[in-house]
């Protein structure tokens, strides 16, 4: 993130809840353009939430949130979004360059043209995300890392100012992690687009992250990842003893026996 970068999504006083539980209030924030932006927790603490308030599929209890400017809307332009790996099945009719392509027209009412230009475009982004080989094969007979790998080309297609990941790594193996991991960065560092990258899971990106939004019962706690990822910070979070090692570059969360429920959701960041 270059200094004095503008902000891409600003939340000033937001708050969700659902009912009586509430996942998050009171949260003041940018996320700046080139900035990789990490958001953690437990299940059921409010991440992909998160990223429906800025998909603008969720409204907010209390706050407000913009993004690059105005309010978070349905089918921005301006955001892309990869979703959480969900193997298509073996009989999908659909090949790798027609998911591609969703992302360059499929916005659009009517037939879409088959021009030169939209193939260019296609292609272009394939050779992106390195999918070339396999963009006349049925998506059906593809790894989950080939599938997420055309998803990311199609979330990138129209060049966007906020790239949203949710889960974009679970189910995936070591490689394909690290190879999903690079793409998404390489597309940062290559238009300067702000990435927001829900996940369980720190040390896949942890090389790439700026900032963390750690969410936890109801509180949550914003910084780098070495003010975050403390045993104070996220003993203080969940209310019990939490301890964090970093060894081998990885990091790795330690709940304790005496422990509440809570702490089990921590321990996800232990893979």
């Amino acid at each position: 993130m270059s200094h004095g970068a503008r902000p891409v999504v600003s939340l000033r006083g937001a708050g969700l809840a659902f009912g009586d539980r509430v996942l998050w209030e009171g949260l003041d924030l940018d996320i700046h353009e080139g900035e990789y932006f990490a958001v953690l927790g437990g299940n059921g603490t409010g991440k992909t939430s998160f990223l429906k308030v800025l998909l603008g599929l969720l409204p907010l209890r209390e706050g407000t949130v913009q993004i690059a400017g105005g309010p978070a809307r349905r089918g921005s332009g301006r955001i892309g979004y990869v979703p959480q790996q969900r193997a298509f099945g073996a009989g999908t009719p659909l090949r790798g360059r027609d998911l591609v392509g969703l992302g360059v027209d499929g916005h659009r009412w009517g037939v879409r043209l088959r021009s030169r230009a939209r193939r260019r475009r296609v292609d272009e982004l394939l050779g992106l995300v390195g999918a070339g080989s396999y963009a006349d094969a049925p998506v059906g007979t593809l790894s989950g890392g080939e599938q997420q790998r055309l998803r990311i080309a199609q979330a990138i297609a129209s060049d966007p100012e906020l790239l949203l990941c949710d889960e974009a790594l679970l189910s995936l193996d070591l490689h394909h992690q690290h190879a999903v991991s690079e793409l998404v960065d390489a597309q940062r560092r290559r238009t300067g687009a702000a990435v927001v990258f829900v996940t369980h899971e720190i040390n896949p990106i942890i090389e790439h992250v700026d900032r963390i939004l750690y969410l936890a019962g109801g509180r949550f706690r914003v910084g780098t990842p070495d003010e975050v990822l403390r045993g104070d910070v996220l003993s203080e979070l969940y209310g019990t003893r939490i301890d964090v090692v970093r060894t081998g570059g990885r990091v790795v969360v330690v709940g304790h026996p005496d422990s509440s429920h809570h702490t089990h959701d921590a321990q996800e960041l232990a893979l």
